[in-house]
């Protein structure tokens, strides 16, 4: 039981685990034997498998792993792009400080090269109140930085 539990540890610590592991019908994944319906990645490579080697129709391949078409769909393609990493889960939300433009960025220098420069707090206000953006201090600090240490 242990393993199990350390196994779904690290499926989650690297997005891999399988939110729905119930939703998965296949008989083989029922047991505690070499399928684990946790574990996403081998849950989409099985239901392509069984698509493409074994023939089964995408919309019971879904039914029966417990995903959406549309899901079945995107990991064809990803795996058809990348092979099996295409199957491993990217992470979501945005790809960095989408709303620290250049010129926010440029607002914020200039902001800092005053006499007395403002914290991250009162430049995500001024932000706000003059720019119209709402920015997290924090996100201020972290851009900071990398600026830094270019």
């Amino acid at each position: 039981m242990r393993s199990r539990n350390r196994k779904a540890d690290r499926l989650k610590q690297t997005g891999g685990l399988n939110r729905h592991p119930e939703r998965v019908r296949a008989p083989w994944f029922q047991g505690d034997g070499f399928f684990d319906p946790r574990d996403l990645v081998q849950v989409k490579y099985e239901m392509l498998r069984q698509v493409r080697i074994e023939g089964l129709e995408k919309t019971e391949a879904a039914a029966l792993f417990g995903v959406s078409r549309p899901t079945l769909y995107q990991a064809e393609a990803d795996f058809a792009r990348e092979g099996l990493n295409g199957l491993i889960p990217k992470p979501r939300g945005p790809k960095g400080a989408h709303k620290l433009t250049a010129d926010v960025m440029r607002f914020i220098e200039r902001k800092l090269a005053g006499e007395d420069p403002p914290a991250a707090r009162a430049l995500a206000q001024q932000i706000k109140a003059e720019l119209g953006l709402v920015i997290h201090p924090r996100s201020i600090e972290r851009a900071l930085a990398r600026k830094k240490k270019r």
